[in-house]
């Protein structure tokens, strides 16, 4: 069993000049997940255009909301986000923050020099029931 494990990485050969390169809609992907578990967060608050592409897909983009630069080694992301009433905005972007960094650096290996949280409303329960009547 050993050998067999032994043989197989014998067998890959990696050269000096190979490289993993990472696209910007992965990383924004990972971070708009990471962003949808932190509760306080309604919902991610992308632009006209992203609005009008869900619409017409049929599917939420999961990376809605979320603007990323991607270095070689490293990647800087920016969260739009709205916030649920009358949660405590500094802690749910503490938190965003904190997890966004964690899973974009375990899943990519890039080191994440910033994650700037951009609060673009608040959601109060009336107007999620509003926005349900209407949906039904």
């Amino acid at each position: 069993m050993e050998n067999e494990e032994n043989q197989k990485l014998e067998e890959i050969n990696v050269t000096e000049d190979s490289s993993v390169v990472i696209s910007e809609e992965v990383v924004s992907v990972i971070a708009g997940i990471a962003v949808s578990e932190v509760p306080g967060v309604v919902d991610t608050a992308g632009g006209f255009a992203g609005g009008i592409s869900e619409v017409l897909s049929g599917k939420k983009k999961l990376s809605k909301g979320i603007k990323v630069e991607v270095g070689d080694k490293e990647t800087k992301i920016d969260v739009n986000i709205i916030v649920e009433y009358g949660t405590r905005i500094p802690d749910v972007a503490f938190e965003i923050q904190n997890r966004v960094k964690k899973s974009v650096k375990e899943m990519t290996g890039l080191d994440v020099v910033a994650v700037n949280v951009h609060v673009q409303g608040v959601r109060t329960s009336i107007e999620q029931e509003t926005k349900e009547e209407k949906e039904n």
